[in-house]
């Protein structure tokens, strides 16, 4: 048991108050200092670094907001769509409510996707923070799926018929697809069960396992240090220290950055009350018109499509035909043969390329389309569920698949920057064609966009060491302002 420390009778009364808070609660006084006050974060934070906190800000809003939301919304297929209308038409300020979690859906995506591109930009994913981008990989799947089952929460049109598409992909997956669909339904078909069962993952497992997710990713952020943009490690062995041992181009967290992210909280929260209030729907993009009408398992829709935030994925999904297939199957045996011919990459490594060349090819030519043997049925739906799902989890691989000798972008050639320029105007591309009604030019254009997608990054091992780089400063560069 730890001996209570004493205070001056003298002392005010928060002093006071603080001492017998602390002498009963050490732990809170350690994690302040570990985190907070005696953290010490990289002096050179720029604007881009706002989107971490910003994150973190959004999930409060949603989970507060939701927690009202549940107080009047009801999970029963008779009932859900006309909750939704009781919470907008009757329940005191419950429109606001409602628009603060809608449009919090649509900005926690727009300031995670900014958080991931400034990881991106700067390296932050590089050794030793492998983990931490690991973590944030997970949080992304995690707020995937929390988005996804929310989104049939309001069982208008597009909620039903948006899950009733996406629940099917899982039926194209060999073996056990059909059972898969049917468990995630808890039904034959999208009804009562499936709302019902997705109601309770939204509200409860989703976002416990999202905080643990989060706090892990916080964790191990703190444990390693912040990255920065000029990528200099400013408390590794040889970085340089003041006398008492804390690092010369760090300042502490608090009060400096908690001073630096207040004001960017205040014009996220400007622009975030502007959209509320003003322009909720968004023009269709966070909440779509059809959503407007209560489902109709009878009435298909003339164009289903996901909210925003799922189209450039969705764009892959819609890219892979037979064509495509060959396409990347030609290209698949092109990328083994440069790493088996060119490159020095170890024998393990460049066997376990060859297996999966093989067993993919096998897969395709012997089943993917003729339809016949154990695999029957595997067809351009299946593939296009894998390239969806392979578009997310391989950006946990970037830390191995990035072989650049800086980190930051600063510090690499300027067609580097060209190539992640044209990276994200591809990601946007696909994300507009996600939301338009298929057509011949727009299935061209996402089959370029996906091959350029995966391009950047099966190719990234060959392309980030190439070109001249400027030598990266052994300490932080660093103007006041």
């Amino acid at each position: 048991m730890a001996e209570f420390k004493e205070i001056s009778p003298n002392a005010s009364a928060t002093e006071k108050l603080a001492n017998w808070f602390n002498n009963r609660f050490p732990t809170a006084g350690v994690m302040y200092r570990d985190h907070m006050s005696e953290y010490y974060a990289p002096k050179n934070f720029n604007f881009w670094y706002f989107f971490g906190v910003l994150s973190m800000l959004v999930l409060v809003l949603q989970i507060l907001t939701g927690i009202f939301l549940t107080m009047h919304y009801k999970p029963d297929a008779a009932l859900a769509f006309a909750s939704v209308e009781y919470i907008m038409r009757d329940v005191p300020w419950g429109w606001l409510i409602r628009y603060m979690h809608s449009t919090g859906a649509s900005a926690f995506f727009a300031v995670v996707y900014l958080h991931m591109y400034r990881g991106l930009i700067y390296g932050s994913y590089r050794k030793p923070r492998e983990l931490v981008w690991i973590f944030g990989c997970a949080i992304f799947l995690a707020l995937m799926a929390e988005a996804f089952m929310g989104y049939l929460l309001p069982w208008g049109q597009m909620s039903y018929w948006g899950a009733q598409v996406i629940i099917n992909l899982f039926s194209a997956i060999p073996f056990i697809g059909a059972d898969l669909s049917q468990w995630i339904r808890g039904d034959y078909v999208v009804g009562d069960a499936t709302l019902n069962r997705f109601f309770a993952f939204h509200v409860i497992a989703v976002p416990l396992a999202l905080l643990g997710l989060v706090v892990a990713h916080v964790l191990a952020l703190h444990d390693v240090g912040s990255n920065n943009p000029d990528g200099v490690e400013i408390k590794g062995p040889d970085a340089p220290r003041d006398a008492q041992g804390h690092p010369l181009d760090g300042i502490p967290f608090h009060p400096y950055y908690t001073v630096h992210d207040i004001f960017g909280v205040s014009v996220f929260l400007m622009v975030f009350t502007a959209i509320i209030f003003f322009a909720p729907e968004m023009g269709g993009y966070f909440l779509e018109y059809n959503n407007f009408i209560p489902a109709d398992p009878l009435k298909t829709p003339l164009h289903i499509a996901p909210v925003w935030y799922f189209t450039p994925y969705y764009s892959m999904l819609r890219a892979i035909t037979t064509e495509m297939m060959y396409a990347l199957s030609a290209i698949l045996v092109l990328s083994v043969a440069f790493v088996l011919l060119k490159t020095r990459a170890s024998s393990l490594a460049k066997g376990i390329l060859l297996v999966v060349m093989v067993a993919f090819l096998w897969l395709f030519n012997a089943f993917g389309f003729t339809g016949v043997g154990l695999l029957q049925g595997i067809d351009a739906k299946f593939w296009g569920v894998v390239v969806m799902g392979a578009s997310v989890i391989i950006l946990a691989f970037l830390p191995w698949l990035d072989k650049s000798p800086v980190k930051s972008i600063r510090y690499r050639p300027g067609w580097h920057k060209a190539v992640l320029g044209v990276f994200v105007v591809d990601f946007v591309v696909l994300a507009y064609l996600g939301t338009q009604p298929p057509s011949p030019i727009g299935e061209r254009v996402s089959q370029l966009g996906t091959l350029f997608y995966f391009g950047f990054f099966l190719l990234m091992p060959w392309w980030s060491r190439l070109g001249e780089f400027k030598p990266v400063p052994k300490r932080i560069t660093f103007a006041a302002h």
